[in-house]
């Protein structure tokens, strides 16, 4: 039988109670309600974000960086896979002895972890990058929560300093920073792609949100370099420029026929693999840096003359006693000869029969053979930095500019644009353009001498290095060379610097039928020794000679060619 309270015991609330209470419920339940509308619709996109941002991952896939190879297929830069650590702060679960363990596989110091993990309002914290795989796994083997590994890609460069400003290197984030790195970044680099995915708290894929948007590779560039013929200038030009104890040294070495750059080094150099302390060495002066090419210019002014003013290689010009007074200034030669013909002119390199030539042109002829040869354009070559040299305009020109800018002075070039100005001399007159990446077929260039002028001024050329001439440690065995020698005063914030030089020679062999053209410069010699025919031709004499056996180019002489002279030890000076 069921108990029943008695009446007196039930306790009666007031109606007002009652529905105080009922009204609160009531309340209560709305506001939750409305809560919910709220949450489920106008704050929805702010919680599905702290959702995601718990375990939604947007997965970067790198792209493969394109490898850079030289015209034989030789790897010049190319990237190998390697893995980076990152940590999610809010996941990470951290103890004092994994924390230790950790710093030591990544040689990192404890605080320096604990700083970088410390915002636990950050989803992605980078610890290291570009680790070993080995090295990776042994991170793992840890099995700390909240650590993870991303692939990316390492560049690497087989060929080290020797073509280290050609090249350049990328960055930590595998961007290119200098060379045809840099230049052709976008090229090298493709598009990176994405996945999107769900992870658990141990951070393993649960589930896939997106469809894999695929990276794109980069694509692979091909050089117009010859990896052995860089060596070789390479290795020339240092040994030069450590044996006159010089500030620096460029050279280029161009495909005679199609303008195609087979080598282009520099001193000093860096090692793009460990890219630091290398203030000042990464530029590529044979493109970014200026000088004055002094007499190597001749040729080009001579033939203007034979262009334009009807010379030939037999007329004589009367170079007096080796002075020329133009107003207040004075131009000389190293030696008095006299009177000269027009080979001779280039042969003993004089100042004043050159001036007398260029003298003898109007100033718009002058200048228009210049600017059809390049000089004061940049080259189009396509490298970051290239500077267009210095041609000022003609109408500005007085008496004595127009005559020591025949033997170059008054006018800045690059080593490149010299080089290239050669190639009139080696295809019949027809300048060639200049490129860094392999050719599928000879490029048409365009006219500028004559074909009688451009094939006499080579067989002046000749002269050059055989005796009597400035550069007689340009010979090749086995090959005929024509070239020219260039000395020249540094010009500083006062003027000329009296004891600073630039020693320059620009040759081309076989001369025959020219297949190489070498620009070689020599920048502040210290020990004494200054002249182009001294310094800078024996490296052309070097490179040559191994490069053309090396490409199997028809000897156009006999191996016993070289003619050393009777006192030979004893270079032949040109006036600066």
């Amino acid at each position: 039988m069921a108990y029943k309270i008695p009446q007196h015991q039930l306790v009666k609330l007031p109606a007002w109670r009652r529905r105080v209470l009922l009204v609160s419920v009531l309340l209560g339940f709305g506001a939750l309600l409305a809560r919910g509308i709220y949450l489920q619709s106008v704050h929805k996109a702010f919680l599905q974000q702290k959702g995601d941002a718990r375990y939604s991952r947007t997965l970067v896939l790198q792209a493969h960086r394109g490898k850079i190879t030289d015209r034989n297929g030789e790897l010049l830069a190319v990237s190998s896979p390697v893995e980076s650590v990152w940590v999610s702060p809010p996941d990470l679960k951290l103890t004092s002895e994994n924390k230790k363990a950790l710093a030591k596989l990544l040689q990192m110091k404890v605080k320096d972890i604990e700083k970088k993990t410390a915002d636990t309002e950050r989803e992605f914290v980078y610890l290291k990058r570009r680790i070993s795989p080995a090295l990776a796994g042994k991170v793992m083997s840890l099995e700390i929560p909240g650590v993870f590994l991303q692939r990316e890609y390492k560049r690497f460069y087989p060929a080290g300093d020797v073509a280290a400003h050609i090249v350049g290197f990328t960055g930590i984030d595998d961007n290119g920073q200098e060379g045809l790195e840099l230049a052709r970044n976008d090229y090298l680099s493709g598009k990176a792609g994405s996945r999107r995915v769900i992870k658990d708290r141990q951070g393993r894929i649960v589930e896939d949100l997106e469809a894999v948007k695929v990276p794109q590779d980069g694509q692979d560039l091909v050089l117009s370099i010859d990896r052995r013929i860089q060596y070789l200038a390479f290795r020339e030009l240092s040994k030069a420029v450590e044996q006159y104890k010089a500030k620096a040294g460029a050279a280029v070495v161009l495909d005679a026929k199609t303008g195609e750059v087979l080598a282009m080094t520099n001193i000093p150099t860096y090692n793009p693999n460990n890219p630091v302390n290398i203030q000042g060495k990464t530029r590529n002066r044979c493109i970014t840096d200026i000088y004055e090419p002094g007499s190597t210019m001749k040729p080009m002014s001579v033939s203007a003359a034979m262009q334009f003013g009807g010379y030939k290689p037999d007329t004589k010009v009367d170079t007096g006693g080796g002075t020329l007074t133009l107003g207040p200034a004075t131009i000389h030669d190293a030696h008095p000869h006299g009177l000269i013909s027009v080979a001779q002119v280039i042969q003993y390199s004089s100042n004043v029969g050159a001036s007398k030539m260029a003298l003898s042109l109007k100033r718009e002829e002058l200048w228009s053979t210049f600017n059809q040869l390049g000089f004061g354009a940049q080259t189009q070559i396509g490298f970051p930095g290239e500077v267009a040299g210095r041609l000022r305009p003609y109408k500005t020109w007085r008496p004595i500019e127009q005559a020591t800018m025949s033997y170059g002075h008054g006018i800045s070039v690059t080593l490149l644009q010299m080089a290239r100005a050669y190639t009139v001399f080696a295809n019949e007159g027809e300048l060639k353009p200049v490129s860094l990446l392999k050719l599928k077929e000879a490029p048409v260039g365009h006219q500028v001498f004559s074909t009688q002028v451009a094939n006499d001024m080579k067989d002046m050329l000749e002269l050059v290095v055989q005796p009597g001439g400035t550069a007689i440690k340009a010979q090749v065995p086995g090959y005929r060379v024509a070239g020219k020698t260039g000395t020249a005063h540094k010009l500083g914030p006062g003027g000329y610097e009296e004891d600073k030089y630039v020693g320059s020679f620009v040759g081309m062999a076989p001369a025959s039928n020219p297949r190489l053209i070498m620009a070689v410069m020599i920048d502040e010699p210290t020990t004494g020794e200054y002249y182009g025919g001294t310094i800078a031709a024996p490296v052309f004499s070097s490179v040559m000679g191994d490069a053309l056996r090396m490409l199997a180019v028809p000897q156009d002489a006999a191996n016993d060619n070289v003619v050393i002279p009777p006192g030979a030890a004893e270079d032949v000076k040109e006036a600066m």
